[in-house]
């Protein structure tokens, strides 16, 4: 039975991941430039793990260890021997997730599993959720997020960051110690005042850029069997209709 049941995942993985790859060429360029810095391991503190490395295409966009998965576990960081507070959720179908908010009496919205991730500083609960991972401690561990941007702007990406956001992105004068400092924990890489300001506006938006590629048709399939019931592809078993009417109704899961 576990071989039928591992065989049956492994068979749903390769073709969602299968699915995924088929949008490649359909991005856009913003969403080809989060595609990259969702996937780029410079952007941690010892250039060893990326979005990618918790969100993996070929584990459903969650970590690549089932074991782990099954016991809703954690994932070690960048550091070795630090390891995450939760388990990783899926970063497929998060972005239509709305901006957090009580909606008469039911909290709704947001990312993360709490939901903190509100949406309220950059208008998209998936493009603030991204700003946290990379200075996570536990996770990516940048001491500051002026070293993700130098990285990013200083990456090969098929699209580049400028050609996204215009020149003035990475218009940033950087210290000859900034590689340094990206290595240090609990440093802070000396801006002037202005580049502190532009650093921190292209901090939010390599954010958004993420935001974009998780919202992309290669990372929202929608390919599931209950997708394909609107198209009349397919159709619900009965008792699988009895399910989708206690996840609507009486078991309040939506």
């Amino acid at each position: 039975m576990k071989t039928v049941m591992i065989l049956a995942s492994a068979a749903i993985l390769t073709a969602t991941a299968a699915a995924s790859s088929a949008y490649a060429e359909e991005l856009t360029a913003k969403e080809k430039l989060g595609k990259s810095i969702f996937f780029d391991e410079s952007l941690s503190i010892n250039f060893n793990q990326s979005c990618a490395s918790c969100h993996d295409p070929e584990w459903g966009w969650t970590g690549p260890d089932s074991v782990v998965n099954a016991g809703g576990s954690v994932y070690e960081g960048s550091i070795d021997g630090r390891f995450g507070d939760r388990k990783p959720p899926t970063s497929a179908y998060a972005t239509p997730s709305p901006i957090f908010h009580n909606d008469k009496g039911t909290f709704t919205g947001g990312n993360f599993w709490d939901g903190r991730a509100t949406g309220e500083l950059l208008g998209n609960p998936a493009a603030d959720q991204a700003r946290g991972p990379f200075l996570n401690p536990v996770e990516q561990a940048l001491p500051d997020s002026a070293c993700v941007v130098y990285q990013v702007c200083i990456a090969s990406y098929d699209v580049a960051f400028t050609d996204v956001w215009g020149p003035e992105a990475c218009d940033i004068a950087w210290p000859d110690d900034v590689e340094t400092v990206c290595a240090t924990e609990g440093a802070t890489v000396a801006l002037s005042p202005d580049d502190r300001m532009q650093s921190a506006q292209t901090y939010n938006n390599i954010a958004l850029s993420i935001a974009a590629y998780e919202d992309s048709p290669e990372v929202n399939v929608f390919s599931s069997k209950y997708d394909q019931t609107f198209d009349g592809k397919v159709k619900l078993s009965k008792q699988e209709q009895r399910g989708f009417a206690l996840f609507r109704g009486k078991g309040q899961c939506h």
